[in-house]
């Protein structure tokens, strides 16, 4: 029985670290094929204003954008109790101030943590008859997103962020990690997903 328990907590320990090192590992990648849309993954927003996690996601779209990856850039997620506008809408206003043209935006504005967001996403794409995308989120989140978005029948790849708080400092990152390491094997094993801190629902 002792030698059952351990070989069951040892099997465990080793999906958690190659979880997480698969996790560190997509964050380090960027993947940019032409796709037929951008999607930016929302964060928090403040009476229309992008946090700067969420600053830091539209800024690398931009680049992508300017650099031809895709034609439309998406933003998506819903809004707050309270809140006047969607995390889609305020990303959307920024990405048009800062000069990108109107058909070239796509605001959908529901989605409370990322699976629902895929999801939403996933059926907007089915309307045009789009299917590849690349997503912009925070390094550690993308492994998860891409995987839902998969899921939700989007040939997806990740063009994580390079700035923002979110990579700031070492401790943040391996914060960053542990939680995403918990939320995609949440996720694996029952298929929901967990709302909570940015990068985590």
């Amino acid at each position: 029985m002792a030698r059952v328990v351990g070989a069951g907590v040892l099997a465990a320990l080793l999906l958690v670290a190659t979880t997480a090192l698969a996790i560190w590992w997509t964050a380090r990648q960027d993947a940019h094929p032409a796709s037929d849309a951008i999607v930016v993954l929302g964060s928090a927003q403040y009476n229309g204003v992008p946090s700067s996690i969420f600053e830091a996601r539209l800024e690398h779209a931009i680049d992508l954008y300017e650099d031809g990856v895709a034609p439309v850039v998406v933003t998506v997620g819903g809004k707050a109790a309270g809140d006047a506008f969607t995390e889609a809408e305020a990303g959307r206003d920024y990405l048009a101030q800062a000069g990108l043209p109107a058909d070239a935006l796509l605001a959908v504005p529901e989605g409370v943590d990322t699976l629902e967001s895929m999801r939403v996403v996933a059926a907007a794409f089915d309307e045009r008859g789009w299917t590849s995308a690349v997503l912009v989120t925070d390094p550690w989140h993308a492994m998860r997103a891409e995987r839902m978005a998969e899921d939700a029948g989007i040939d997806a790849g990740s063009s994580p962020t390079r700035q923002g708080p979110a990579v700031q400092t070492r401790a943040t990152q391996f914060r960053y990690i542990l939680r995403e390491t918990a939320a995609y094997l949440l996720y694996r094993a029952t298929g929901e997903s967990v709302a909570g801190a940015p990068g985590i629902g």
